[in-house]
């Protein structure tokens, strides 16, 4: 059953008491299967409808236009168990990668796919990853079997990256079973190396990311494990397999977790340079001794101290924040820094993270997505690794209750140098359909606007636009699809075609995008990397990421939005190898490439290469 709201407790009450019980592996449970929060009055618009289905005005502001089928996006469908949905694996669904994969200069999309129990078996064939290519003429055509990334697997997550440093970026998927490594072969195909690699797992895995956590220039991977489970032995409400409590919504039965369910620990990889990878997670601090629920995973440095920080968003149990030491280990300060929990001293059902400096203070702030009946939280970043909840105080709190969210993005989506708020929702019971509670299975995605970090202003959808898209949305990937200067939307749906929501914001904002070469004492796509943009009066923060959204990867390419500024400003790049570098960027509206210590090396015009000054 979903808990009773607590009064709030002092932080020191908090700390205290969860880190004895992470001490002891608790898992602490609170409520029955993926509710942390207390039930909410239901929430109709003026038509009667679910506001989660409906809330759509007749005219204003079109951010987005879902352009799935004009670009070809169409025809692949995921799939994840049944439609049903009587067990937990089939309810979480999948991620989405951005990837430029054959380095032309235009974003290329990796859908990851489910499957089904008969696929397991051998008994039919397993549905199939996608991987699009990106015609530069606002289609996509569909390349997964000549590239050999169809992955055949239960899939769940995506990280993306260059983790042999040999220019083009590889593919490593988070599966049930068995995860993937595809590494890119340049001529347009992939080989899975994973067994060699030694990355393959074989339980539940969920989330990943990419980061240089030691400073040896190679990229080292982190994977999220989610639930121990046996395929065939489900737990089933009423069976006894799984306590009651876990197996309810309101009272009403549904699939049975994570509460109740073992949980399945995370994971560190280290890269030895060789092609493999070392597991070393004990000796890293970071194997989640307590098996924690995770989900969504990302390297970032949110500290400010160059070296990338490993956070990780748990399903109803306590996030993680691990602080990098500088010798190979980390130190858990979830609990200290006030990430674990919310403002109410709970854990929350985390899926998505989103991190962003919302405020130009030079400090990123993470958002997280969580389940119905619940708010989603925005930490705020002070910038003494102390993280305040502040969704009521920006007006984030209340719209999103009835929601349940998944992908999440701090984006500039009208490119006035501050970042807004996208958030990807979807139930995860099919029967609430079927209740009057003001919540369906099927949602909307949700856009706030920032008004310059302080406060954000919900977008209502407007009839017909993008934001009125209902579907049961899971992972999403924000990033520049058509070279136009605007953040677009690809969101992959549980059991449905993927959407693609195309930005066709009419503000005439200027903007550019640094896509970051490294050099070599560092990862070549400088992924860890940190780069400040003074420009219009503001500075800026963007960082290169692997990883984040829910279980997905974003364009790699850093964005800033300029306003009505003509002066594009200076860029403060602050390489991963340690190298600072600053470079006067000569003009707007352009895609420029830099390259470690060399400074402009490239740039698109309109999406064609352009003369760089």
């Amino acid at each position: 059953m979903p808990m009773t709201k607590r009064p709030s407790l002092s932080t020191g009450m908090i700390v205290l008491s969860l880190l004895v019980s992470a001490a002891k592996g608790q898992q602490n449970p609170q409520a029955g299967g993926n509710a942390t929060g207390p039930p909410h009055a239901a929430v109709y618009d003026a038509e009667k409808r679910p506001i989660t289905a409906g809330g759509f005005v007749a005219s204003g502001l079109v951010v987005f236009e879902d352009v799935t089928q004009a670009a070809g996006l169409g025809k692949w469908q995921h799939v994840m168990g049944t439609p049903q949905k009587k067990y937990i694996l089939e309810t979480d669904g999948s991620g989405v990668g951005l990837i430029d994969y054959d380095n032309d200069g235009w974003l290329d999309i990796y859908l990851v796919n489910g499957s089904t129990y008969k696929a397991l078996e051998g008994k039919e064939l397993a549905p199939h990853a996608a991987l699009f290519h990106n015609n530069h003429d606002g289609t996509f055509t569909d390349v997964t079997a000549s590239a050999g990334v169809a992955n055949d697997r239960w899939g769940f997550g995506v990280a993306i990256a260059d983790y042999d440093n040999d220019g083009w970026p590889d593919i490593f998927v988070a599966n049930f079973g068995k995860n993937r490594l595809f590494h890119n072969n340049h001529d347009g195909t992939f080989t899975d190396v994973a067994e060699k690699a030694g990355v393959t797992l074989g339980n539940w895995s969920d989330g990943a990311t990419w980061g240089d956590y030691d400073g040896d220039g190679r990229l080292d991977l982190f994977v999220s494990g989610y639930l121990h489970y046996d395929v065939k032995n489900q737990p089933l409400a009423g069976d006894g397999t799984a306590p009651r409590a876990f197996c309810q919504l309101r009272g009403a039965p549904v699939m049975c977790g994570p509460r109740g369910l073992p949980g399945e620990p995370d994971h560190l990889f280290h890269n030895n340079g060789d092609g493999t990878f070392t597991d070393v997670s004990v000796k890293a601090g970071v194997s989640d001794p307590g098996n924690y629920y995770g989900f969504t995973t990302v390297f970032a440095d949110v500290n400010n101290d160059g070296k990338v920080d490993l956070l990780v968003a748990n399903d109803s149990s306590p996030n993680y924040l691990y602080v990098n030491k500088g010798d190979g280990t980390f130190e858990d300060q979830s609990y200290v820094s006030g990430f674990a929990l919310n403002k109410d001293g709970r854990e929350i059902a985390s899926m998505g993270l989103a991190v962003g400096d919302t405020r130009n203070k030079g400090f990123l702030d993470l958002l997280v997505t969580d389940f119905s009946d619940d708010y989603k939280v925005l930490y705020r970043n002070n910038g003494d690794l102390n993280f305040s909840d502040v969704s009521d105080q920006v007006g984030i709190a209340q719209i999103p209750v009835p929601f349940l969210g998944w992908g999440a993005g701090l984006v500039d989506y009208d490119n006035d140098g501050w970042k807004d708020i996208f958030m990807v929702n979807g139930h995860v019971y099919p029967e609430v359909d079927q209740h009057d509670w003001g919540t369906t299975y099927a949602q909307r995605p949700l856009l706030f606007h920032s008004l310059k970090g302080e406060k954000f202003e919900y977008v209502p959808p407007v009839k017909g636009s993008g934001l009125a898209v209902v579907t049961p949305g899971r992972g999403a990937a924000f990033g520049d699809l058509f070279n136009d200067g605007k953040i677009d939307v690809v969101i992959n749906p549980i059991d449905g075609p993927a959407v693609l929501l195309k930005n066709v914001s009419q503000n005439q904002h200027h903007w550019v995008e640094l896509r970051l070469v490294g050099g070599p004492k560092g990862p070549r796509d400088a992924v860890g990397a940190t780069i400040y943009l003074v420009a219009n009066g503001i500075r800026q923060r963007e960082d290169v990421l692997s990883g984040g959204s829910f279980i997905s990867t974003n364009d790699p390419r850093a964005h800033f939005g300029l306003g009505d500024a003509a002066d594009a400003g200076t860029a403060e790049i602050h390489w991963p190898s340690g190298l600072k570098e600053t470079v006067r960027l000569p003009a707007v509206d352009r895609i420029y490439t830099l390259t470690e210590g060399k400074g402009i090396t490239g740039a698109l015009c309109g999406g064609k290469a352009c003369a760089v000054k």
